[in-house]
């Protein structure tokens, strides 16, 4: 069993150290192997440490943390709601962490108080869904959904009219943030601690999340307090959102697109799926950063143009087969 597990996680594991490699390397001006080589050696000539280590390293470190915490995020979503279709930002809670942390942006407060904002922004837009779509006889994929969407459109018109209210120097840095935006990103730590501290207190959890994939009723009948498990994934789904929208704005799709490849090349083992998910999502935003940046060098795209390119035709070909 250990071995199934951590045969795929090692070569994720190393795609992503590949895919960081990568992006140190690629930009508006390249670095050779050895250039790069010398620079992790401490040597190297001045202007390659300071692209490096000043500018690069961090931007990447950032969206492999982000990356990592929208797809555990949306894992655990997928679970609690058993839709492949769940995902932060298709229900509405990347537009409530949006809210929070533009309203914090608007207040002039950053760093703890601008997470926070961001979080209470998340729990809300969770509350909203799940009580808007709990009718009488309980939830159903579909009115889930619809009731996401419909939240997500309803914030999307509150950030409009915050936008429209809020003073022209500001707007320019708020729709290029709204878009998602790495070029500030310069604290990866604590996006990836986070990561790394919600992994190591769901492996343990891996046993009754597969339970509670298969349903509430079968979960309890086999022993799995579900109620405190159903509100812990809600907390957590909505700080990992948060913590992702406060570093780098609002990316869309990447929690629904990481989680359900994995499934189908993995299975739907929570124990292998959610790190897995902190792997792959980390990889896929890194190499999503990279091409923004690149791909009309030296201007540079949101990161978030790359993942809606990427993850709108897999979320209609996921709609159509959920038919």
């Amino acid at each position: 069993m250990a071995m199934r597990l951590w045969q795929p996680l090692s070569l994720l594991a190393v795609m992503a150290i590949a895919t960081l490699l990568f992006s140190l390397a690629v930009g508006s001006a390249q670095l050779s192997a050895a250039q790069l080589w010398a620079v992790m050696q401490g040597q190297g000539d001045a202007l390659a440490r300071t692209m490096v280590i000043d500018l690069r390293l961090p931007r990447a470190l950032s969206a492999f943390a982000v990356g990592g915490l929208l797809a555990v995020a949306g894992a655990l979503m997928q679970v609690l709601l058993r839709n492949p279709l769940a995902d932060p930002y298709v229900l509405g809670l990347s537009g409530g962490a949006s809210i929070g942390a533009l309203a914090a942006m608007l207040a002039g407060v950053g760093g703890v108080l601008m997470s926070g904002s961001a979080f209470l922004g998340a729990l809300l837009s969770t509350f909203l869904v799940f009580g808007l779509a709990h009718g009488s006889g309980g939830w159903t994929p579909s009115r889930l959904l619809l009731t996401g969407v419909v939240v997500a459109a309803g914030w999307g018109a509150v950030i409009t009219l915050m936008l429209a209210l809020s003073p022209a120097e500001r707007l320019p840095g708020m729709l290029y943030w709204l878009m998602g935006d790495l070029s500030y990103a310069r604290a990866p730590w604590p996006p990836l601690l986070l990561l790394l501290l919600t992994c190591i207190v769901l492996m343990p959890l891996g046993r009754s999340l597969n339970v509670l994939a298969r349903g509430p009723q079968q979960a309890a009948a086999l022993g799995v307090d579900v109620r405190p498990l159903e509100w812990g994934i809600y907390v957590a789904a909505s700080l990992l959102t948060a913590a992702a929208v406060t570093t780098a704005g609002s990316i869309g799709f990447v929690g629904l697109v990481v989680p359900h490849l994995l499934r189908l090349l993995l299975g739907n083992d929570q124990r292998l799926i959610l790190p897995a998910c902190a792997l792959a999502g980390g990889t896929l935003l890194v190499l999503a950063d990279t091409l923004a940046r690149t791909i009309i060098a030296p201007e540079q795209l949101p990161v978030g143009v790359i993942t809606a390119l990427l993850g709108v035709p897999t979320f209609l070909f996921l709609l159509y087969r959920s038919r």
